[in-house]
């Protein structure tokens, strides 16, 4: 008798008949239910249900059939996906520059190393132990069963004699110390979070009761001069260093601003050492001079205090002294033509006031996720933190720039100094201790840049957190000295400095790029869930309602803010020790995006004060942005590698893999998120290419 498998097969070809092809239209449309339905197999010869689709078993072979060829073909796109992205990382890492980091910047590099190479060797010693039955799957390992682990019948051979030597040594020597590291950077991060709770309902209470300043113009003075309004001298001064992307929007910004000519004179302060940039912005000067603006050109030939050191030049000249207000505005700012009209009639009849402060708008806040990340930033501390200190302390840091100062305040102040690298800063806690009061506008804005490359804003972000602790080295005698009430003293001491400036970066790296990993091999010391999940994820939702078109960008955010933090600490303790760089001043690398387009808007604009004069060439304009585009195009561009966040993204992965064997979720997918994130950050996977 003949197989039944041969048997079946000459039954099938007996039936066959003529070959028949069927072209299936879609086959995602066959639900299960269909093809699991009674009328779904049926004879050849019946007929097939009213209504009903010839369905036989043939095609349900090929809809699985092709099922599976479309999971393979995802499986394939996924697999190839992975190797491109790995391919890209080889790239970067074979071409990509290390941040070459001076001597002493270096020794911060060699203790992440350090401590990289002990946590690598401890998850070593944790998985072998697991895995001879030491079981991890409670949060925390008991300590009774620490205790038995080093019990004389407990120890067998010589890896049960060390690991049980190294778990007595941290229970007694390590997890005490640690464990009050971690409760004290606990208290800080909650301290910290209540200041930042009480400056947004210091912002609700200011949106309920709708505050803001409003100037005191009242009636118009006719025998003062100043005929249909408040018009009094006022000085705009720009400095520059080699802004060749942007000189020419923020010096058509300014000469369009709506002023009475012989009350406005324009200093453009030029620094830079490149003789094409010196002689591109000369030549700027002298068209906008040839079409009726009161501007002149200052270049000097020894750069001596930075930006500090310009100003302070500019301030010496002879001609400051008939001028009442000086308005500065950093390169790539292009203030509205109403800025002034907006700005200076707060000063009327307010002899105290010495400072009206603008807020910031960005041109390219959208143009990737490094900028989106920056907006939210900079929306918290104009909207929040500028405003709730402007109504409710009359003082707040000094942006240096879109500000307007009284000259006479300046003086008194004793002006500009180079002693650090926030000379913004600088000014205007001395102002504040000399008893000036400042005002900031919410709802004046003045458009520019945000870095758009990693590079860059790293640089920016260096030169933000270490000069403030160098002020506040050289400021605290005289805070303590000065003739302020006492509050004002505890608020510039404890919260402008040391809980903004110190604290924050300081709680924010040692807890989560420190005391988290840590945690893991020292499993005694514990940090609870809601510090690494649920107060952050509070603290940064608050932080994000000031940008509410943020809000899907919350996770990166929170995790960008912790990868930025070995940045902002560097910094930090570079200022406050006074090493090397910590008198670092790096111009922020800029990209003139909005060049031509705002440009041409303010040219297009015929202006108020210029009137019966001939427009600038608006064709030789765009010529000229044109070629600096292509030029800008031609420079090849490379990739970074940053050390220490790389060292510090394995740190966390191998922590991530230690909590593993100990179940612990929350802290597992916050490290592995944030080893993640230091990560694609260390490969300059974020932000555009630096030139």
């Amino acid at each position: 008798m003949a197989p039944s498998w041969q048997w079946w097969a000459a039954a099938a070809e007996s039936r066959r008949g003529t070959p028949v092809v069927v072209k299936m239209e879609n086959p995602n449309n066959w639900s299960m239910v269909e093809l699991e339905s009674p009328d779904f197999i049926y004879q050849n010869d019946a007929v097939p249900p009213k209504g009903g689709r010839n369905k036989n078993a043939k095609q349900l072979t090929w809809v699985i059939l092709l099922k599976a060829h479309k999971a393979a073909g995802c499986l394939a796109s996924l697999a190839a996906a992975f190797f491109s992205v790995a391919a890209v990382v080889r790239r970067r890492v074979a071409t990509g520059r290390t941040d070459g980091d001076p001597v002493l910047k270096s020794r911060f590099y060699a203790c992440i190393k350090a401590f990289l190479f002990l946590s690598l060797l401890l998850l070593c010693f944790e998985m072998v132990a697991y895995f001879r039955g030491w079981d991890f799957r409670a949060p925390d390992l008991r300590i009774d069963r620490l205790y038995h682990l080093t019990d004389a019948s407990a120890v067998r051979d010589l890896f049960n004699l060390i690991y049980s030597g190294w778990i007595a040594f941290r229970v007694d020597y390590i997890a005490p110390p640690l464990q009050l590291l971690t409760n004290a950077c606990i208290v800080l991060f909650l301290v910290q979070s209540f200041d930042r709770l009480v400056l947004c309902l210091g912002c609700l209470w200011i949106k309920l009761r709708n505050i803001k300043p409003i100037p005191n113009l009242g009636p118009v003075d006719l025998e003062s001069g100043d005929g249909d309004g408040y018009f009094p001298m006022v000085l705009v001064q720009i400095p520059m260093c080699n802004e060749k992307e942007v000189y020419q929007q923020s010096i058509a910004a300014v000469c369009n601003l709506d002023w009475p000519k012989g009350r406005l004179l324009i200093q453009i302060l030029d620094d830079s050492d490149d003789p094409t940039a010196q002689e591109l912005i000369r030549e700027e000067v002298h068209k906008w001079q040839q079409n009726g603006a009161n501007i002149i050109f200052r270049h000097r030939m020894i750069r001596e205090g930075y930006k500090a050191g310009n100003l302070k030049s500019a301030m010496n000249c002879s001609y400051v002294k008939d001028y009442e207000f000086v308005a500065i505005f950093d390169a790539d700012f292009q203030p509205n033509p109403d800025f002034l009209k907006l700005t200076v009639p707060h000063f009327k009849d307010n002899n105290d006031l010495g400072l009206v402060q603008a807020r910031w708008s960005f041109v390219n806040k959208d143009e990737n996720l490094l900028t989106r990340l920056q907006l939210i930033n900079l929306a918290f501390h104009f909207e929040v933190e500028q405003q709730v200190n402007g109504v409710f302390l009359n003082f707040f840091g000094f942006n240096g720039t879109a500000g307007v100062w009284r000259i006479k305040a300046l003086e008194d102040s004793g002006g500009w100094l180079e002693r650090t690298t926030v000379e913004d800063m600088d000014i205007a806690v001395r102002a504040h201790l000399h008893g000036w009061k400042f005002i900031f506008l919410n709802d004046v804005e003045c458009q520019c840049e945000l870095p758009e490359s990693f590079e860059a804003y790293r640089k920016q972000q260096h030169r933000w957190h270490s000069g403030p602790m160098q002020l506040f080295r050289l400021c605290l005698p005289a805070i303590v000295k000065s003739k302020i009430g006492v509050w004002k003293k505890a608020n510039l001491i404890f919260l402008f400095f040391l809980l903004r400036k110190l604290v924050l970066p300081f709680y924010s790296f040692t807890l989560f790029c420190i005391i988290l990993p840590t945690t893991m091999f020292v499993p005694e010391a514990t940090l609870p869930s809601w510090v690494v999940c649920y107060v952050p994820a509070t603290i940064t939702f608050l932080n994000i309602l000031p940008s509410p078109k943020s809000f899907p960008f919350i996770v990166p955010y929170l995790l960008f803010e912790n990868t930025m933090s070995v940045t902002k600490f560097n910094a930090m303790i570079s200022g406050l020790f006074q090493l090397g760089s910590a008198y670092e001043w790096v111009v922020t690398k800029k990209s003139g995006r909005s060049s031509e387009g705002d440009l041409t808007a303010l040219v297009e604009k015929p202006p108020t004060h210029h009137r019966g004069s001939s427009e600038p060439n608006l064709d030789e304009m765009r010529e000229e942005i044109k070629q600096m585009a292509d030029k800008a195009a031609q420079k090849k561009k490379h990739n970074r590698i940053y050390t220490k966040e790389l060292a510090l993204a394995f740190l966390l992965l191998t922590a991530a893999a230690r909590s593993l064997l100990s179940a612990q979720g929350i802290h597992f997918y916050f490290l592995l998120f944030q080893g993640v994130s230091f990560l694609l950050v260390g490969l300059d996977l974020i932000g555009e290419q630096v030139e």
